[in-house]
């Protein structure tokens, strides 16, 4: 996944074995390219699926929408769409998803906008989430975007 970091960051790139090869520190808005989940391929990414959805069902999350976005995104493979009833419970389902993730080995996800509660994303690297109150989730529709056809189906 590529990412625009505004503050100090340090990048370090692992062997096979887990071992640190190489730290780069950066200051400034800096391109990083922040590697997937260490398991690679369908099977991490369908595990990771099946670990993200289990949690939303069990946080009572709402309208939950999976979508395949392997081969049209480089950002992962799947991206998951939640609605929560209100502020409080759109920060509680973050929180339980953090938690189950870290618990199942998955380790710790790339969040945002958790202090506001309107819209927080999850990035796990193989999945995204979005978790939204209903009304942000209807104003910014993601779901209509990622659904819109690949250019090479509507080409005849």
């Amino acid at each position: 996944m590529i990412w625009f970091a505004k503050s100090v960051m340090c990048i370090v790139c692992r062997s096979e074995k887990g071992k640190a090869l190489t730290t780069v520190h950066a200051k400034g808005r800096t391109l990083a390219v922040i590697p997937k989940s260490p398991e690679r391929g369908v099977d991490a990414a369908a595990r990771a699926l099946h670990a993200v959805l289990v949690s939303l069902e069990d946080s009572k999350a709402e309208d939950i929408v999976t979508i395949d976005i392997a081969g049209k995104s480089a950002l992962g493979d799947f991206m998951v769409v939640v609605s929560g009833r209100s502020s409080r419970h759109v920060m509680a389902i973050s929180d339980h998803l953090l938690t189950d993730l870290k618990d199942e080995g998955f380790g710790s996800a790339r969040v945002e906008g958790q202090e506001g509660g309107d819209w927080v994303l999850i990035d796990t690297g193989d999945i995204i989430v979005h978790v939204f109150r209903p009304e942000i989730r209807e104003f910014y529709n993601i779901e209509k975007m990622w659904a819109a056809p690949d250019m090479d189906e509507t080409v005849h």
